[in-house]
């Protein structure tokens, strides 16, 4: 059987949740259709931290997620805030002085780029705390918090042995269930039509893009194709005859039930931004090294982070720390590591020393996870291709929750013909073809990854 659309896009994670809502709402295409094999939003995009920042190392990345953050909170306010948006911060927490040194200089960079003012404490400005819920009239920018002393004054959680801190203001987090599930309801509202199904077959003779083929031995002719199918971009891509520079990197979460009430609930993200070597004790690491888990006794990586979850009367605490660095193809279910939550637990108890009452019996614990795709420069790829009519919505490596609204907006304005920002080359996938943008990531890169 086969049937005429007008736009069909491909995976309804929060990426491809976002490009339906943006053309079937806000652009208003007629027919827009919405192909996925599983329910929306249940491969990748309920597993992350659910957390946004506009704080970037770059213009393009910083010019798109303000825009992004702009529409997220228009939609908090058109829902009434039914995703629960907040503006807590991330607080980046350091106890070297020259990495504090170091940060505070890019924070300066940063701010040039568009991200918001930079403030320091002590200082002319007094700080002001995050508002529990919500964003309403909560600072941009940065407050930096100078010595260990001013940390601790405004974060009593915080190992006293921190030199200082950077409090990035707008960034927080959100559900994105919740907002995805809004968003599907508008655009049902607008004709979306949702179709379970596998993609099997994207024809694309004549340089343009043809009939979908579908699992279920049904045919989708559309003039536009989206892909935006999460880790699976790659090979949806390779249907139409396309490569795309992506590879993805297994991430895992761990929720534990902060019982004892260790982290606040008013608490910000907060990141330890040193390398560290965790304390095992002679015996654990003897174990861990007959158990093959050398990679857990010399030094970990930076950025080993956490933030309470839920409500005020919630006593749940999400860490993440990637110190796996493994690349390969996506697989489910997932592969597990059995040590994770205790690992995460210790690399948190670095910054955060109350969390050592967990040190003999850890709390419950939950573990899930997902894809960060990405490409090299952590960038993503979002517009047309040279096969006329197919588009990409992909590549939003651990960002994907944070950039969606920005990033459909940006698509929907490639498909509609509409006027473009000025920040739209920079996500084409065209830019690979730039001698110039290829030398200038052939070296080291600061990607702004967590």
């Amino acid at each position: 059987m086969s049937r005429a659309v007008d736009v069909v896009v491909i995976g309804a994670g929060i990426a491809g949740v976002s490009a339906a809502y943006e053309l079937a709402v806000r652009h208003e295409v007629d027919r827009v259709v919405l192909i996925d094999p599983r329910p929306p939003l249940t491969l990748t995009s309920d597993k992350s931290t659910e957390c946004y920042r506009n704080w970037w190392p770059n213009r393009p990345m910083v010019d798109l997620m303000s825009t992004s953050i702009d529409l997220l909170e228009r939609m908090a306010a058109e829902s009434g805030n039914v995703f629960g948006l907040n503006r807590r911060g991330y607080l980046f927490v350091t106890a070297d002085e020259e990495r504090f040194r170091r940060m505070v200089e890019d924070a300066h960079h940063t701010s040039t780029l568009g991200a918001g003012p930079v403030r320091f404490h002590p200082g002319p400005i007094p700080y002001r705390s995050s508002p529990h819920e919500g964003f309403a009239g909560a600072p941009e920018g940065v407050d930096i918090l100078v010595g260990g002393d001013v940390v601790v004054d405004h974060f009593p959680y915080i190992t006293h042995a921190a030199v200082g801190a950077l409090h990035v203001r707008r960034a927080g987090w959100f559900s994105a269930q919740q907002l995805g599930a809004w968003m599907l309801e508008q655009a049902r509202s607008h004709g979306l039509e949702l179709v379970v199904d596998e993609v099997v077959g994207i024809e694309s003779g004549g340089g343009a893009v043809g009939p979908v083929h579908l699992a279920g031995n049904g045919l989708i002719e559309a003039p536009i194709v989206v892909n935006a199918a999460g880790p699976m971009a790659g090979p949806v891509a390779a249907l139409a005859g396309i490569d795309l520079p992506l590879y993805s990197e297994l991430h895992l979460k761990v929720a534990c039930r902060d019982h004892l009430g260790v982290v606040p609930r008013d608490s910000p993200m907060v990141i330890w931004s040193d390398p560290q070597r965790l304390d095992w004790d002679d015996e654990e690491r003897a174990a861990l090294s007959e158990n093959g888990r050398d990679d857990l006794l010399g030094e970990l990586p930076v950025f080993c982070h956490g933030r309470p979850e839920g409500g005020a009367d919630s006593p749940y605490l999400l860490g993440l720390w990637e110190y796996h660095g493994v690349v390969e193809e996506p697989l489910w279910p997932l592969p597990q590591d059995p040590l994770y939550p205790e690992v995460v637990l210790r690399g948190l108890t670095t910054m955060v020393p109350g969390l050592s009452a967990y040190r003999e019996r850890l709390p419950q614990t939950t573990v899930d996870g997902g894809y960060y795709t990405k490409t090299r420069e952590n960038r993503p790829l979002i517009g047309p291709t040279a096969l006329s009519g197919f588009h990409i919505l992909a590549g939003l490596s651990g960002f994907g929750v944070m950039v969606a609204a920005g990033a459909a907006d940006l698509l929907a304005r490639h498909v509609v013909g509409a006027e473009l920002p000025d920040y739209a080359g920079a996500f084409l996938l065209a830019r690979y073809d730039d001698p110039d943008y290829l030398s200038a990531i052939s070296g080291p890169l600061s990607s702004g990854q967590l």
